[in-house]
């Protein structure tokens, strides 16, 4: 089975998981961190390079102010709990979003998990964190503004590789795969640069019902079409349309 090499996952249904169980949405999220666990479990042993998750949204800050302190608790118990077995397993842990303005404790945390990790080489865990996809283009538009006004860069010089390399996942692979789960089709401003050309699979389990069998259906799904396109990537099939 052909296997991609960067893996994005749309956690989705956390608070519909817990409400159709009659518990709290934290509970839902609880158990979402479970999944989680269980995810890049299943993404090293199915040896994908890359794994990405869409841990917090920017705009997940307009949720109630309850809900998103337990959500930044249970970042906090994730990173302290789980940060030692992913440095062991061999897990580079890297963070996309914006970080100006998250409260000193949350900004050390996700520093701490960069920093111990950054030469591991068994699996890239991305933590989209303060995310969205519109805001990181804005950021890399100013930051290319901002190099052509100093004359690091000449504007006929930006080509559509040239823009990426301004992007929060500048030197990553672009995603081979997109799932999302709790049925929902779209892409939420996850990674809309990056996914131009990008397999999408959803699945109608909630999150926190993930499992490895989902993984091993959506990386099926992945193959299947990857077949009827020869082996050829989706990117390559682009770039072969283009020409």
């Amino acid at each position: 089975m052909s296997t991609p090499e960067h893996v994005a996952i749309i956690m989705d249904g956390n608070g519909r998981w817990a409400k159709a169980r009659g518990l709290p949405r934290v509970a839902g999220h609880r158990a979402g961190v479970e999944a989680l666990r269980n995810a890049v479990r299943a993404a090293g042993d199915a040896g994908i390079g890359w794994l990405t998750v869409y841990a917090f949204s920017s705009e997940n800050w307009s949720r109630p102010k309850s809900e998103v302190s337990d959500l930044m608790g249970l970042l906090k118990l994730f990173i302290r709990r789980d940060l030692a077995e992913l440095h062991q397993s061999g897990v580079r842990v890297r963070i996309i979003g914006e970080r100006q303005g998250l409260t000193p404790d949350i900004a050390g945390l996700l520093e701490e998990a960069e920093t111990l990790t950054a030469g591991n080489r068994m699996l890239d865990l991305v933590i989209a964190f303060n995310y969205g996809g519109r805001d990181e283009i804005v950021r890399a538009t100013r930051r290319v503004a901002e190099a052509i006004r100093l004359g690091d860069l000449k504007s006929d010089d930006v080509t559509p590789d040239v823009f990426a390399g301004f992007l929060d996942t500048a030197g990553m692979p672009d995603p081979d795969l997109v799932i999302r789960t709790s049925g929902e089709q779209r892409m939420s401003n996850f990674l809309p640069w990056q996914s131009a050309y990008s397999e999408l699979v959803f699945l109608p389990c909630y999150w926190p019902d993930f499992t490895r069998e989902h993984f091993d259906e959506a990386l099926r799904q992945y193959a299947a079409r990857e077949r009827r396109f020869g082996g050829v990537t989706a990117q390559g099939v682009a770039q072969g349309v283009a020409s």
